[in-house]
């Protein structure tokens, strides 16, 4: 119709051009009205009133379309199942206005009226209202000049999102607004799409928030959804999809078929049936579900917890007996109830009308009770009708107990009565404003009688109010309600039905954590446990393991893997292993750091014990062989066998014996730096000693031969002088060694991960090597040597003793080597221990164990007659001793084999 007219003030202005022009002379500019060819078939309310409201609202659940032969005008649309919540919205906006023009502080002087239509849950009966609506039902328009107000000033409705963004495209051209009660489709909120669109419902962006947080509460991770096959169910899926895979996952998402298709219902039951979900959430409307809940009780699927969004948690249809065992404990968001005081009176005040325009009322009616007016010949629904009882109008509704009546959870009604509050206030802030300080161009204000839905919509964006209940009324930028829902639960009522009770709260306002508050002991869970159910795909990671995605299955879907080594996870489902500080480990269930074991030679062990017990002990005895050694001293035995470098042996062999006890303990700067110090110089003042012992043992017998004064040049200060020098060549290398890169603690935890091996770190390779190997030198010099001498006689002569006793050492260190590098932690000490032990007990044992022998079970051996026994056993020692001429005695000893 605006289309029409549109056309004939551009004719309009066509003929003023030609009059203006002259090309015609006398034109009349009258026009013809504008008729109207046919008018749409809505049930309705209506009332006249100053200003009148628009008002959509869904009273029938189901459209039948009539046949289309295309050879006849097609008939009109059918509606069927009454839907008495619906109506009761309906009439909640006509209480409400009648309220309104009875409250003498708000539109004093004006009276609104309102046109209201039912939408039959169908988009082309919902576009047909809003038209309706905004061009008005004049058969003829005769006024075009657009003076006045249009034929409604504001919509309240469409309950159902698709619905609304649809009328809210058309509206907003003009401006019109258009506050839906029960729409809430996140998209709406597009300001740039939907420029007149407001609503007294929060969004489904809240309402997502608000099941989230009850999915977090109880850790469902693994839900199903269901949604209606429109904006409200898709958008809603989206946005709650997106939400979830932040921490669960979804295990199926279906759609209700627009048509009732009952093949798609049958698919849907059988992914029901089929998958592990426990939980399932609904985004629907309750026109879209009723197949799915009929084929759900049909088939008995029991063990599941739905989850109802607020288009169908509180509605009537589904509290009957036969949906308690299967939706029974059903936990769904519902928007906020409220109290409408008068509103039960004027709900039973209704009785049946025979206009046209108020058709709804015969409607329900007709349903209340079940019969028909014989008057009734134009209602669409009589044909579908089978009850034989005549309505009489005087049927007492005030017995009748339905969901029309109920005000007990005045919900969806109490958002009509918000919008319709919203509107009037809208406009008494229009009225009150002071001339010359409006908001409209030139500071001017709006005139009430002339008011425009673009100068109402000014001020609905801006009002702000508190109902009789304390809710307080007002909308953001994008025109949405303050967000704060009830949860409901499903419970069984005294009749065995069904009964919604209030379980807890969202508000979007309150401080982050305390957004939900849940009663916990108001919550029935229809399972034989009485509990919470489980829904995930996979049992929650301990701490101590890991998720590991299955290939190809949702995130949700994983194995538990245990960390490894070192690495720790201390809180459930955890994705990574966190790896444990450096001087850290994990302990066996891997759920925490603990210090690393920390590893060395100790005294209080075992080990440390034997090795402190033998070292010591080898000390003790290298003391009494000393002991031994100085007590006889002037005994042939000692005094054969060159006794100051005996003496100097014996105390670098103790020496030796007490460095390994360096090697035990908890490693210090200081003991890594004497270790090895001590270690290399004592070995080396023994090997020195023995060496000089050969040397002059060979010395000995080169000068008994004539003419040969060599021991001359290899007396007891040479010999001293030896064993000095050799000595401190090892202490040089000692100080170069500890001036360059000296030995330090070092806390070794690549052999090892689980422990700190505190070990030596010898610092410079180089310097260790030349240590060692300075002690290999000499003692591979010792050993040829006195190898050498080994067939010298054996009374007097070390040699062979020497020879024994280098053997062993030299074996010793060469076993060493391998036994070394391969030995873990401490047992690489014990290992250097046992070498420095074993090599020193060999040369106590090989060199001074014979000698002893003879001193102390023996003695009748330690004597110069029996030294020399073996060599000349006839020989009158007494006449070669007394001698006076020392070339007779030297040449006397040579020939029998005898030392000087």
């Amino acid at each position: 119709k605006q289309g029409r007219l549109i056309r004939t003030k551009t004719m309009q202005f066509i003929l003023y051009i030609f009059v203006a022009l002259g090309f015609i002379g006398q034109v009349d500019t009258v026009v013809p009205p504008c008729r109207l060819q046919e008018k749409f078939d809505l049930y309705g309310l209506y009332k006249e009133g100053d200003i009148i409201l628009g008002g959509i609202s869904e009273v029938h659940f189901i459209t039948v379309y009539p046949e289309m032969s295309f050879t006849s005008k097609p008939e009109p649309l059918s509606c069927e199942r009454f839907d008495f919540t619906g109506f009761q919205w309906a009439q909640t906006m006509a209480f409400a206005i009648e309220e309104i023009n009875r409250d003498p502080a708000l539109l004093p002087n004006i009276t609104l009226g309102y046109r209201l239509y039912d939408n039959c849950v169908n988009l082309a009966v919902a576009l047909r209202a809003a038209t309706a609506l905004i061009s008005g039902e004049d058969d003829s328009v005769t006024d075009y000049s657009c003076r006045g107000t249009p034929p409604v000033l504001a919509i309240v409705g469409d309950p159902v999102s698709t619905y609304s963004i649809a009328m809210s495209r058309i509206l907003g051209l003009f401006r019109i607004p258009m506050v839906s009660y029960y729409a809430t489709c996140s998209c709406l909120s597009n300001r740039k799409e939907f420029p007149s669109f407001f609503r007294t419902i929060p969004s489904d962006t809240f309402q997502v928030k608000a099941m989230v947080q009850i999915f977090k509460h109880y850790g469902w991770t693994w839900v199903g959804v269901i949604v209606s096959n429109d904006d409200y169910g898709l958008y809603a899926a989206k946005t709650f999809i997106e939400e979830v895979n932040s921490f669960g996952c979804i295990a199926f998402s279906e759609i209700l078929p627009r048509n009732n298709d009952k093949s798609e219902i049958l698919k849907i039951v059988r992914t029901i049936k089929q998958s592990t979900a426990k939980v399932i959430i609904v985004f629907s409307t309750a026109a879209f579900l009723i197949p799915l809940t009929e084929e759900i009780v049909q088939q008995k699927i029991r063990g599941r917890q739905w989850i109802a969004s607020e288009a169908w948690a509180s509605s009537p249809v589904f509290h009957t007996k036969e949906l308690l065992p299967y939706l029974g404990g059903t936990i769904g968001i519902t928007v906020r109830r409220g109290e409408i005081p008068g509103l039960e009176q004027f709900l039973l005040q209704i009785r049946p009308v025979f206009d046209s325009r108020n058709n709804l009322v015969k409607l329900f009616w007709e349903n209340m009770f079940d019969c028909k007016f014989q008057e009734n010949t134009n209602n669409h629904n009589l044909s579908n009708w089978k009850g034989s009882k005549i309505c009489t109008g005087s049927e007492d509704i005030g017995k009748t107990r339905t969901a029309y009546s109920d005000v007990s959870e005045l919900r969806g009604s109490y958002n009509v009565y918000k919008a319709v509050y919203a509107l009037a206030h809208s406009l008494d802030n229009l009225m009150s404003c002071e001339p010359g300080k409006g908001p409209f161009q030139n500071n001017s204000c709006a005139d009430i009688t002339t008011v425009q839905p673009w100068q109402l919509l000014h001020y609905l964006a801006r009002v702000n109010f508190t109902t009789h209940y304390g809710d307080r009324v007002s909308f953001d930028e994008n025109g949405d309600a303050l967000a704060i829902y009830d949860v409901m639960n499903w419970q069984r009522a005294d009749d065995g039905s069904v009964k919604t009770v209030t379980i807890g709260l969202f508000d979007e306002s309150a401080p982050a954590g305390q957004q939900l508050t849940l009663n916990e002991d108001k919550i029935f869970w229809n399972f034989e446990s009485k509990r919470p159910p489980r829904s995930v795909c996979s049992e929650s990671c301990q701490p101590g393991t890991r998720k590991a995605t299955r290939k190809g299955e949702p995130l949700c879907c994983f194995d538990c893997v245990p960390c490894a080594e070192g690495d720790i996870s201390n809180h459930t489902d955890a994705f990574e292993c966190l790896k444990c500080p450096p001087d850290f480990w994990s302990n066996p269930s891997r759920d925490q750091c603990v210090p690393k074991e920390i590893e060395f030679l100790s005294y209080e062990e075992p080990l440390g014990i034997s090795l402190t017990t033998v070292s010591v002990f080898g000390a003790f005895i290298s003391a009494g062989v000393l002991a031994v050694f100085i007590y006889y001293r002037n005994t042939p035995v000692v005094r054969a066998n060159n006794s100051e470098l005996s003496f100097l042996l014996l105390l670098s062999l103790i020496l030796c014996f007490l460095c390994s006890l360096l090697f035990i303990g908890q490693p210090l700067h200081l003991t890594c730096m004497l270790r090895h110090v001590v270690f290399g110089i004592s070995f080396v003042l023994c090997i020195s000693c023995i060496l000089v012992k050969t040397i002059v043992v060979i010395m000995a017998f080169r000068a008994t031969l004539p003419d040969n004064n060599v021991m001359k040049w290899f007396g007891a200060a040479q010999q001293r002088g030896t064993v000095f020098v050799f000595t401190v060549i090892q202490a040089l290398i000692c100080i170069i060694w500890l001036s360059t890169a000296s030995p330090v603690p070092f806390k070794n935890t690549q052999y090892q991960n689980s422990k700190i091996i505190f070990e030596c770190n010898v610092g410079s390779i180089t310097g260790f090597s030349f240590l060692l190997g300075y002690i290999g030198l000499l003692a591979s010099v010792c050993f040829l040597l006195a190898f050498l001498a080994r067939n010298l006689p054996d009374n007097f002569n070390e040699a062979k003793f020497i020879t024994f006793s280098m053997l062993i050492f030299c074996a010793v260190w060469i076993a060493f080597i391998p036994a070394y590098v391969s030995s873990p932690g401490k047992y690489s000490d014990a290992v250097e221990i046992f070498a420095i032990l074993a090599s020193s007990f060999g040369l106590l044992i090989a060199i001074f164990v014979p000698k002893c022998y003879i001193i102390l079970l023996h003695p009748e051996k330690n004597t110069k007659k029996s030294l020399m026994g073996r060599a000349a056993p006839k020989t009158n020692l007494r006449s070669i001793t007394c001698s006076t001429d020392k070339t007779e005695m030297n040449a006397t000893l040579s020939r029998h084999g005898l030392s000087k």
